[in-house]
């Protein structure tokens, strides 16, 4: 089990940015892929990006592909999610998962969560 602890939301202005960290502990060599969801009030858990595990590979949803960043450094067992150019419609609860599979959008697939941070855009 990877257990995961997310810090670095907070409230910003639209077109401001922010940085999410999402530390790893426990047995994080068995998980090969880290990715950032989001849950808006109402709505369903939505994927935002993913990368493997060397960090070669990343993959984004459209709604934030070329504003957000994901990367990694697996000697601290840590992944960023860099958000730039923020919009109020970004505002959610933002949370880190943990895969011993391969990338996926679908939260089933994910294996360990952390508790999310709160991330609020203003307009």
């Amino acid at each position: 089990q990877v257990q995961l602890v997310e810090s670095g939301g907070g409230l910003v202005q639209a077109g401001g940015s922010l940085r999410l960290s999402c530390v790893a502990s426990g047995r994080t060599g068995s998980s090969s892929v880290m990715a950032w969801f989001r849950q808006a009030p109402g709505k369903e858990r939505e994927f935002v990006a993913a990368i493997s595990w060397s960090g070669g590979s990343t993959y984004y949803a459209a709604s934030v592909k070329g504003r957000f960043a994901i990367s990694r450094d697996n000697a601290k067992n840590t992944v960023y999610l860099q958000m730039n150019s923020l919009k109020p419609e970004d505002t959610a609860v933002y949370y880190c998962a943990a895969s011993r599979r391969g990338v996926s959008s679908i939260p089933r697939e994910y294996d360990s969560w952390g508790q999310g941070t709160q991330v609020t855009v203003s307009s």
